[in-house]
């Protein structure tokens, strides 16, 4: 878990509407600005929403395309019974039932049905709609790319262990609680429309490193950099569950590592389900993962009950700033409850550069801290967000 275009900020939404009430009193409305006349706009929002008026551009509605859908749906439905209700005897009904299961719709209310949700956070995403679909084999950004010169931790973990012996510390290494973190990640997609006009198969990447910079002493090394490659296939969904719209579900295969040797190395194999809702500027992702068994070669037997069993992410995306806050647990009581919690907030700073902060408390931060809480605070650079 991104390429869409920003939303002009609240704030100059509120001068603009305070300057345009005088001008909307008289008989007659100013044309719109020309195109020329927006190159001189500083501001990357204010220039946008200068051309946008000036060719007359508005942005993708999620509504309408959720109404479209719906409308398509209910025509489809009628026409449905109306086919069963004109029915006149068992067999002529069972004919016209199997039939149904083969005829093709009519190409604009299929066309409309594919379209449901376009413009909404997820499909900016992950292309889900039909009219969103950008193609196979280019880049796309997938998780927040990010750089915190500043990562602080409330506890070291200077003994790393694992219920297996071989990959258990002895001697304590040498650590200061200031560090660096940087993550870099993005997906492509493979293959599009497997089923009909859906189901797309994407490849991500993913890479986190703790580099102690600052640790003069010991070379300033890399203390844990992990790799995270996985493959999805991902389906456009179209419900509503309270509000919430179902926007897509997926089935991918995960592999992290963090590519050491004993008693330093740590790994594990995954099989992830994902479910995606979205409402206006929020979207949800849940994600129940399976994890598969390593047998008795295994670094990390333990890292069920403490990096979880599933996680749940909740995104808010306006006006440039995207918070999110992501959960994880072990899906287990008493002593065996256990999980972590991140915080995310990426925001403008200026024309060139996003600020990042990051908060987390709770087990698992990276591979080799699995089994190690502690609390961590970074704050930084945004290069790429969620949205």
């Amino acid at each position: 878990m991104t390429n869409t275009s920003r939303s002009v900020p609240l704030p100059m939404l509120v001068i603009a509407f305070t300057f345009a009430l005088p001008v909307a009193a008289q008989e007659t409305s100013p044309p719109p600005p020309r195109g020329e006349a927006c190159i001189a706009v500083d501001s990357d929002a204010a220039r946008l929403a200068c051309f946008d008026a000036a060719f007359g551009r508005t942005q993708a509605d999620t509504h309408a395309a959720d109404a479209e859908a719906m409308a398509a749906r209910s025509s489809r439905e009628q026409q449905r019974d109306a086919a069963v209700a004109d029915a006149q005897s068992p067999s002529e009904r069972s004919r016209r039932r199997l039939g149904a299961l083969f005829r093709t719709d009519d190409p604009m209310m299929q066309e409309a049905l594919a379209n449901a949700g376009k413009g909404s956070l997820l499909d900016s995403r992950w292309e889900l709609a039909r009219d969103s679909k950008l193609g196979v084999f280019q880049m796309r950004g997938y998780k927040p790319v990010y750089l915190l010169p500043a990562f602080w931790t409330s506890n070291k973990n200077e003994l790393p262990q694992s219920p297996n012996p071989r990959n258990t510390v002895t001697e304590p290494l040498d650590l200061q609680e200031t560090e660096a973190k940087f993550q870099l990640s993005f997906k492509t997609k493979f293959a599009e429309n497997l089923f009909g006009d859906n189901g797309d198969l994407w490849g991500g990447y993913t890479q986190s490193s703790r580099w102690q910079v600052y640790n003069g002493d010991t070379s300033r090394p890399f203390r844990e950099t992990d790799y995270e490659p996985e493959v999805l296939l991902v389906f456009r969904n179209s419900y509503s569950i309270g509000g919430w719209k179902g926007r897509m579900a997926g089935i991918g295969i995960n592999h992290q590592s963090n590519g050491r040797e004993d008693p330093l190395s740590r790994s594990w194999n995954r099989v992830i389900a994902t479910i995606g809702l979205d409402r206006d500027n929020w979207a949800l992702v849940l994600r129940p993962w399976f994890r598969i068994s390593d047998g008795n070669d295994d670094d990390n037997p333990d890292i069920e009950d403490y990096i979880g069993r599933g996680d749940a992410m909740l995104t808010y995306s306006r006006g440039g700033h995207e918070f999110t806050v992501l959960g994880r647990h072990s899906l287990r009581s008493g002593d065996d409850s256990r999980g972590a919690v991140q915080l995310d907030w990426g925001f403008p700073i200026n024309r060139s550069f996003r600020g990042h902060v990051q908060a987390f408390h709770g087990y698992g931060e990276s591979l080799i801290d699995y089994n190690h809480k502690a609390t961590y605070f970074g704050l930084g650079i945004s290069l790429l967000e969620w949205y």
